[in-house]
């Protein structure tokens, strides 16, 4: 932990009255330190057996047991919640946002086959209300629980004058550790290979940029999160095709992989992993599939949930933008030998992590895959090339067909 954000510090020297001090700076230590006793039982049950240390140190400390690998190699990943804190932050519930932030960080790791060891959180805030910090940090300790990781670390920062009272903004980092001849990636895929998806628990983190535009319309920057009253009053509303309020349906924490994906893993042969974030699903499997292959994804195969339906018609966004912008349901994909498929399947159902076939990988010469062409229909096809700077532009993944309804 940063010894000058999570320590518990001495009292503040006295003075002067009308004297300059860091309170009057808007630098609060006293609630630094009440938001590091509230945490405090959080963070104790985000833990592995290899942390050394607990809450309080200048570094966080992680033994890491090399005996256990052949050749090791340090995976790590950074990221944020982005602008979902603003739903937060209008509905005042901060308990889910650091699971998606966890979430974030822990399903980019275990893309390239890496375990989760552990994570560090960086808070930043207007002003420091230590309930809220805690509650915060309460969700970034479920997360690591549910990903097997450890909070060894992290920072809470006050900007006052920077940031308004009421605004936050969550980072992390995390790092993980995977054998040297067992990383996943384009180099281990094959035409034939089967793509399987695995089920979305709602928008996740991404894409809420487009969605307070739909839903919010101006930023009102008198109300907590630039949502104005109108806006938050629609978003405690119960709406009967989501079967919750607006509000706690567009909050559902993002679905943590990363176990599962482990699993999956070492019950059977995977060739690669793409986690689908920003840019949509085409684009986050065509960062996984090699020069001269196809991924081809068929829309038929699952039924896009409701609160993709409802944004697309309350905002009339072109299917093209949806799919470029939000999940639309699948959060993560494997991509693994035909043969392995049933097990897999069957492991994930086990796991209850709801899972079909999405897809097949084809050479890019003939534009389909292995098996046949896909998506019978009239439909659009999306594709997708790598998205990354110098790369060539030969499509990657494609979508077809009709999604059913």
């Amino acid at each position: 932990m940063s010894g000058a954000e999570r320590i518990a510090a001495g009292a503040a020297t006295p003075t002067p009255v009308g004297g300059a001090s860091y309170h009057a700076a808007g630098v609060d230590v006293a609630a630094g330190d009440r938001a590091v006793e509230l945490m405090r039982r959080h963070v104790a049950r985000a833990t592995r057996p290899e942390v050394v240390g607990s809450l309080g140190g200048f570094a966080g400390l992680f033994a890491l047991d090399t005996a256990r690998y052949r050749q090791p190699l340090l995976a790590s990943s950074t990221d944020g919640v982005g602008t979902k804190i603003a739903l937060a932050r209008a509905l005042d519930a901060h308990d889910t946002v650091g699971i998606d932030l966890v979430a974030m960080v822990v399903d980019d790791l275990v893309v390239c086959g890496a375990e989760p060891l552990f994570l560090l959180d960086y808070i930043a805030c207007g002003s420091l209300v230590p309930a809220r910090i805690a509650e915060i940090v309460s969700g970034i300790a479920a997360g690591c629980e549910q990903a097997g990781a450890a909070l060894v670390g992290g920072e809470t920062a006050e900007h006052p004058g920077l940031m308004g009272s009421d605004d936050y903004d969550l980072a992390a980092t995390g790092v993980g550790v995977v054998e040297a001849d067992g990383v996943l990636g384009p180099e281990r895929v094959r035409p034939g290979d089967v793509v399987v998806a695995m089920a979305s628990s709602g928008i996740h983190s991404n894409g809420f940029s487009l969605v307070r535009h739909i839903l919010f319309g101006p930023v009102d920057s008198g109300q907590p999160g630039g949502v104005s009253e109108t806006a938050a009053a629609g978003l405690r509303s119960y709406v009967p095709s989501l079967g919750d309020t607006l509000g706690r349906s567009l909050l559902t924490p993002t679905r943590i992989y990363a176990r599962d994906c482990l699993a999956l893993a070492a019950a059977v042969e995977v060739h690669a992993f793409a986690h689908i974030t920003g840019g949509g699903l085409a684009a986050n499997i065509a960062r996984v599939i090699p020069a001269g292959l196809v991924a081809t994804l068929d829309r038929a195969s699952w039924a896009v949930p409701p609160i993709f339906g409802l944004l697309a018609e309350r905002g009339a966004v072109a299917q093209a933008d949806m799919e470029s912008t939000f999940n639309q349901g699948i959060g993560m994909v494997a991509v693994l030998p035909a043969g392995v498929v049933p097990e897999a399947l069957a492991l994930l159902a086990e796991r209850e992590v709801p899972s079909w076939v999405v897809g097949e990988i084809g050479t890019a010469a003939s534009g389909t895959p292995a098996g046949g062409e896909l998506g019978a229909g009239g439909a659009g096809v999306g594709e997708a090339g790598t998205g990354e700077p110098g790369a060539d532009a030969t499509v990657r993944a494609r979508l077809v067909g009709r999604h059913p309804g």
